[in-house]
Parts: C-alpha cells; sequence; structure tokens
C-alpha cells in the first residue's frame, strides 16, 4: 500500500477540514507545513497534535521531509508558484480551487503539469453534494429528455462574517473568480461536463458592496450540447438569500427540474393520460421527488470536501485520472476567465479565445 507523506501549504480556516481528514488515514502523515504566518502553522500544528517542522516555501519543505504530496490550500495568487514547484519536485498536488489565479498562470501549469509525471487534482467539493448527484440523475434518466436550457440564481451577503474581510475584498471581479468556479463546474458537472463554447458577461457593482471589484455578474453560456446556461449572481443581497450552492431550473424538451440547493430536487413532466383526474390538484403534470441515491455505497452523509479528497486518493491509488482532474477543471476555469474578458471588454467571447 502506498504511503503518502503529505506538506500542507497554507494553513488558514480552510486548511482543518482538509488535516481532519488527512490525519483520520492510516496511508497518510503530514510531514511538514508551509505558511507566510508563523503562528498560522503552529496553531495548525498544535491542533492537531503534529510535531512536523514549519516552512516558508515548498521546496525547502519538500526536500527536508521527503513528501510526496502537496494539500495546495494558499490564496489563489499564490496557487501557480506552489503548483509549479510542487510538480517540479516530483509530488503529486491536491490544490484548492482555483487552478491559478490569471488565465496566464492557468496555462504556466498547465505546459508544467503536461510534462509531469505527476497528478494535478483540483478540489471542487460542490460536485459531491448528494443533492446535485441526485439532479444529474434527473437529467441522465432521460424523464425529461434532452437539456436546452440550465439556469442558477446565487444571492448571499456573507460579509457579516468576519471570514470574508480577506483577500475576496480587495479583488478585482471576486463573484466570478472566487466563488462562480463553484458553480459554473457544477454546471458542467450537471451537462455530464459539456464544453464551454461562449460567454457574454455583465458585471455590475451594487451599492450595497463592501468589495472593491465588482459583486455582481449575469453570464450566459453556449455549451458544446447545444444548452444554453446562464448564472445570476450577487454577493452582496441582503435578504430573500439562496444557498451557497444556488438555486438552479433545468428544461428538457419532455419536462422541467429544480432544484434549491439544499432539498431534493424534483422534476415536472405532463400528466400521463392514464392518471388524469385522479385528484392531482393539477392535471396537467406530474411532480416527482427524486431520491438520493449517492454515495452509491457506504452509506452515511459524507462531507463534500472529504468525499472529493476520498476520490482523489482514490485517484492516485488506482491510477487514473480524478473526476476533478486539472485537465477536466481546466474547462471550468476557462469559463471563469472567458466570463472576466466578456466583461472586461463588453463582448461575447469564444471559448477557443483563451484555449
Amino acid at each position: 500500500m502506498k504511503n503518502f507523506k503529505v506538506v500542507v501549504a497554507g494553513c488558514g480556516g480552510q486548511s482543518a477540514l482538509w488535516m481532519h481528514y488527512a490525519v483520520k488515514r492510516s496511508d497518510t502523515e503530514i510531514v511538514g507545513l508551509i505558511d507566510i504566518n508563523r503562528d498560522s502553522a503552529v496553531k495548525a500544528a498544535e491542533k492537531f497534535s503534529l510535531s512536523c517542522p514549519v516552512f516558508d516555501n515548498p521546496k525547502d519543505a519538500i526536500k527536508n521531509t521527503g513528501a510526496n504530496l502537496i494539500f495546495n490550500l494558499t490564496t489563489p495568487a499564490a496557487h501557480r508558484d506552489i503548483i509549479i514547484t510542487s510538480l517540479e519536485s516530483g509530488c503529486d498536488v491536491f490544490t484548492e480551487k482555483p487552478l491559478g489565479a490569471t488565465w496566464e498562470h492557468v496555462l504556466q501549469i498547465k505546459k508544467v503539469v503536461g510534462n509531469s509525471v505527476n497528478r494535478l487534482t483540483v478540489m471542487q467539493n460542490r460536485r459531491y453534494l448528494k443533492g446535485i448527484r441526485a439532479l444529474r440523475d434527473i437529467f441522465n434518466s432521460g424523464m425529461i429528455g434532452d437539456i436546452t436550457f440550465l439556469g442558477v440564481d446565487f444571492f448571499l451577503y456573507p460579509l457579516g462574517d468576519d471570514h470574508w474581510y480577506g483577500y475576496r475584498t480587495k479583488i478585482n471581479h471576486p463573484l466570478i473568480t472566487d466563488m462562480a468556479i463553484h458553480t459554473f463546474d457544477m454546471g458542467r458537472f450537471l451537462l455530464n461536463n459539456a464544453d464551454p463554447v461562449s460567454v457574454y458577461c455583465h458585471e455590475f457593482q451594487p451599492k450595497a458592496s463592501l468589495y472593491k471589484g465588482n459583486a455582481g455578474a449575469v453570464c450566459i453560456f453556449e455549451m458544446s450540447d447545444h444548452s444554453v446556461f446562464t448564472y445570476q449572481g450577487n454577493w452582496c443581497a441582503e435578504g430573500c438569500r439562496t444557498e451557497w450552492e444556488g438555486m438552479w431550473r433545468a428544461t428538457g424538451v419532455k419536462g422541467s427540474a429544480v432544484w434549491d440547493g439544499i432539498g431534493k430536487p424534483y422534476f415536472e413532466i405532463p400528466m400521463p393520460e392514464n392518471e388524469k383526474n385522479c385528484g392531482y390538484k393539477s392535471d396537467r403534470y406530474k411532480r416527482i421527488v427524486a431520491d438520493y441515491n449517492w454515495p452509491v455505497s457506504g452509506g452515511g452523509d459524507p462531507e463534500p470536501i472529504e468525499a472529493c479528497l476520498e476520490e482523489m486518493y482514490t485517484s492516485l491509488i488506482e491510477g487514473k485520472k480524478s473526476e476533478t482532474d486539472w485537465s477536466d477543471n481546466i474547462k471550468s476555469m476557462a469559463m471563469v476567465c472567458a466570463a472576466v474578458k466578456s466583461a472586461e471588454e463588453k463582448r461575447k467571447v469564444y471559448i477557443d479565445e483563451l484555449l
């Protein structure tokens, strides 16, 4: 059995979820921590009763610990350097989203990982929610037919939580670059990883915004399966909040489906002739609530980050690509960068312009 010697790069709040999972694995040892704020690393070590050394850069950490796996939990601006150094030092990498802070960074990472024998996978934990798996099951069942339209609304104002008064308030395009990557990737997942073809994005700054960059956006994507995927978001919306997972609606050629981001999704199809006049409130449509069929085995209700990490580990152990391998995730990242380009240039952008 392969043993994983892990260095954790970035010991902020997000690291606790990853480290909580790692210390439970019998095949994993955390051998080093990296953070430019040494106190954060020391606190993380104390929390998980670790005696490993603390470093300020990945090259020294890998050299002195013999690490073979890096958890990259740094801020997006640091992702390129951490990922490239780790791959060139012979380590596999599990990284938080986004793959890179800019498209230029992504292409630089692509060049290195494309010539590496090591694996790079990206945390996209919202793929591992039982609700979104149930919604995709509806799509794949054929009950509502081919999907022609998929739309999602995202309306939240998280800044009452001090955790959010960080880099997000200081960057350009905070909604699109920091948050929408989740939702765009969920859209591709629901459409069975259809490729994005083009996007038109209009960004705006709501009056109540405390962000430097635009906190609102509307995006229209054309997808390779000929469907249209739309996104409406406002990250400083007071009241009538959606869930973090968004509010979803899909239209197929035979019916429609809805998911509120937290409960069970449902779909409606025309009432079968043999069921009309059977006491339903409306005889026009029949509503069917989906069942949860995931996880397929093991039972329970896995925390999405842990479920994604489990799949990442399994891919390394079995020598196969992860569901969130960089080669797939780069397409979700292209949606983000193309949306930013569209907003800045005020025009429709074709994904091929980036690729």
